[in-house]
């Protein structure tokens, strides 16, 4: 039978309680056991229980890499509520609209990080009316957690919400994407079996963990005892050195994390031999990179997926050079692929078709109910938005994209949403957003724009304009083209794909 979150919490906490959670910060550094972090959000979720939480309320949870992420995702699992991580690096904006939609109950929060006054963040998020309690990390936060009581946890199903991820997509607004305990120890456990090692091998994660991602990392040190490092901010040198001190044995990242490692460990002298497995997203990795980890013998190789669907596809060690350069791997074991046409039907073997999925990592569906029926086929089949097949030996090639998306670093940003706030400026009487090749994050966010007559504007203009408006930082416009009109077909459609060749 399925446990749920709090049981396996407790499980792993029994089986190796002395599984070690190492946190490299300049704000809160520190180590802790398994067993103290069970411990203490055990000790925090009856203390919500307390408070009034009941058993599916939802508990946003905005804290970096930190050890107080772990203690709210324990405390929300002993409380049978929701965790819902959020992106520290979210605007006002995005907040505000996240905690209104959810119904969240309770949010946690840094009390200043990376130059931010969270505080002041959440009372610019206009009055999400179901929030009864913000509690910073610091003194409330460490009274929550503090000696007492441990009550029975709440009751909770296997089957029943208990994460809840917003992803950017096609839509200007972030989506809910619903998952239960089920869906994510299948995930947890599929890539214990794809890795093939042991649980003690540790990992160091450089995703934050409003990421599905992210909050995949801690709950394989949560679930399954598997030592983490964690990182609250990214530096190439610093994970170069952690990964030689620790032996760490598996990570995943982008091209620019790990090109940036290997980089810092020939500069400062660092031993990378115990990393053996590097495990990238759709994001492309150039051959030069890939063919010096395997002189080095770190296999690096591609995976799919997504918020709703985390792990689709993967490569493995194994595979041949050509498959980890230009494929996404194979469809791990549970898991199904199938590729439609736009009404649907199957295409023949080997033509493009849109991407379909299904398996037992595969999300409940979205928190707005409205977008679930164009999500999924009959048969519970959901549809990517991404166009691609499989070759002659079963690996997946992704071909095009059908959402119209710009992937920064692998985070998802949706192009109408930065569209939205550059037709708002008055400057600007039409506009564009499209990704923008970049050696570091692999896109950034390109603005093309129609400028009013008689007036001129500058990038520094523009990223000014959206920091004022509360956009996230990652999605303001790196790039400005001025164009004299945008280029469209007969329909009106702006031809993006023109744009993205434009300089």
């Amino acid at each position: 039978m399925t446990p749920t979150f709090i049981e396996a919490m407790r499980a792993a906490s029994a089986r190796a309680p002395d599984a070690a959670l190492t946190v490299v910060s300049d704000t809160r550094p520190g180590t802790a056991t398994l067993a103290e972090v069970v411990a203490a959000g055990r000790r925090m979720g009856t203390r919500l229980t307390a408070a009034g939480i009941v058993p599916g309320d939802i508990i946003a949870c905005m804290l970096p890499n930190w050890r107080e992420w772990c203690v709210v995702a324990v405390a929300a699992a002993q409380a049978g509520a929701v965790m819902l991580p959020v992106v520290t690096i979210y605007g006002a904006k995005e907040v505000g609209f996240i905690l209104r939609q959810s119904g969240a109950k309770w949010l946690f929060t840094p009390d200043h990080f990376r130059g931010v006054d969270y505080s002041a963040l959440v009372a610019g998020c206009g009055e999400p009316r179901a929030l009864e309690r913000h509690v910073a990390a610091g003194p409330d936060f460490d009274a929550l957690e503090a000696e007492g009581p441990i009550a029975d946890p709440a009751p909770r199903g296997a089957d029943d919400l208990a994460l809840l991820v917003y992803t950017s997509g096609t839509t200007a607004d972030p989506k809910g994407v619903m998952h239960n305990a089920r869906s994510i120890l299948a995930e947890l456990q599929s890539m214990r079996d794809m890795r093939g090692g042991s649980d003690d091998e540790a990992v160091i994660s450089p995703w934050p963990p409003g990421h599905v991602a992210g909050a995949l990392s801690m709950y394989r040190f949560l679930c399954q005892a598997t030592p983490l490092v964690l990182m609250d901010q990214w530096d190439a040198a610093v994970a170069a050195e952690r990964i030689a001190r620790h032996r760490i044995a598996f990570t995943s990242g982008t091209p620019f994390h790990l090109s940036g490692m290997l980089a810092a460990a020939d500069a400062h002298g660092h031993d990378l031999s115990s990393l053996r497995h590097y495990m990238v997203g759709a994001a492309p990795v150039p051959p030069s990179l890939i063919e010096r980890c395997q002189a080095q013998g770190l296999a690096v190789f591609h995976c799919y997926g997504s918020s709703e669907h985390p792990t689709v596809t993967s490569g493995v060690a194994e595979d041949p050079l050509a498959k980890q350069l230009d494929t996404e791997g194979r469809v791990i074991a549970g898991s199904e692929l199938r590729f439609v046409d736009d009404d649907g039907n199957d295409v023949p073997p080997g033509e493009d078709g849109e991407i379909c999925t299904r398996g037992p990592e595969l999300f409940m569906g979205y928190l707005d109910s409205e977008l679930n029926e164009r999500a999924f086929l009959p048969g519970g089949w959901y549809r990517s938005g991404d166009i691609g097949r499989l070759d002659a030996d079963g690996y997946l090639l992704i071909t095009d994209r059908k959402k119209d998306i710009i992937i920064r670093g692998g985070e998802n940003i949706s192009s109408k949403e930065v569209e939205a706030l550059l037709l708002a400026h008055p400057k600007i009487a039409d506009a564009a957003a499209v990704a923008a090749p970049d050696e570091r994050m692999g896109e950034v966010v390109r603005a093309c724009v129609v400028l009013a007559p008689g007036t001129e504007l500058t990038l520094e203009e523009l990223r000014a304009y959206f920091a004022g408006a509360g956009m996230a930082k990652q999605k303001t416009p790196e790039r400005l083209t001025i164009l004299a009109e945008l280029p469209r077909n007969a329909s009106g459609k702006v031809l993006k794909h023109q744009l993205r060749g434009a300089s």
